[in-house]
Order: C-alpha cells, then sequence, then structure tokens
C-alpha cells in the first residue's frame, strides 16, 4: 500500500505540490485580506492588490524551489522567471477583480464570498501560466 502511494505521489508530484503551496499562497493571500477588510474597513479592491503582492512573493520562491524544482539562481534567471511570474499573476489579478466587481457591486454577494469564489479561478488560471510560460522547460 504504501509503495503505491509513494507511486502515485511521484506521478503527480507537480501537481501536488502546486495545490499544497497554492492553497498556502491564498492563505497568506487572506490573512491580508479579510482583516484589511473586515477589522479596517479598507476598500476591498485595494485590500485584495494588498494581499496580492504578499501572496505573489510567497508564491514565486515556493512555485521556484519546491513545485517546478528549478535550480538556477543566477540574477538573470530569476529576474527572468520573476517578471514574467509577476506578468502572468497581473492577469490573473485583472481576472479576480472582474470577478469581485461582478459579485460585489453588481450581484451583490458580498466581498467575503466574492474573494472565495475569485480563488478558484486564480488557483487554475496561475497553475496554467506558471507551467506553461514561466517555469516551462524549453529546450
Amino acid at each position: 500500500m504504501l509503495e503505491k502511494l509513494k507511486a502515485l505521489f511521484a506521478k503527480y508530484k507537480e501537481i501536488l505540490l502546486y495545490l499544497i503551496f497554492g492553497v498556502l499562497t491564498t492563505v497568506v493571500n487572506w490573512v491580508i485580506y479579510f482583516p484589511l477588510v473586515n477589522l479596517f474597513s479598507v476598500h476591498y479592491q485595494l485590500a485584495n492588490v494588498i494581499g496580492w503582492v504578499a501572496a505573489v512573493l510567497f508564491a514565486f520562491v515556493t512555485n521556484k524551489v519546491f513545485v517546478f524544482e528549478k535550480k538556477d539562481f543566477s540574477p538573470a534567471k530569476v529576474g527572468k522567471e520573476l517578471l514574467s511570474f509577476t506578468l502572468s499573476r497581473v492577469v490573473s489579478l485583472l481576472s479576480e477583480m472582474a470577478v469581485m466587481f461582478l459579485f460585489v457591486d453588481l450581484i451583490p454577494l458580498g466581498e467575503n464570498i466574492a474573494k472565495v469564489i475569485a480563488a478558484v479561478l486564480v488557483v487554475v488560471l496561475n497553475y496554467v501560466f506558471s507551467k506553461l510560460f514561466v517555469f516551462a522547460d524549453r529546450r
């Protein structure tokens, strides 16, 4: 049984690690977002951007090191990856902000519910961008 679990983990290691660190990235974002909105009455879009910045920094490091296991830490390589990572995350941020606008301002479900709904879209977009563009093996 243990061998089957190891084989299964090996087969799906990247996706499983992405999900684990994706959840942790979401936690980083939410630990910042929810108090800003609910305790300090910061506008939900501004709180979203502040949480996004912290989450992007956390996600870049964990994705590079643990998920996609990239070993090149030369300044040129890290700079290129960080730039493409950040640009791809801007696309998902804008998508998240649009979804939140829809569910907060047009279909008033509230900031908290909108944030949770938008998180699903963001996780999927971020994996696709990271896998296909940021940390892709281009040989």
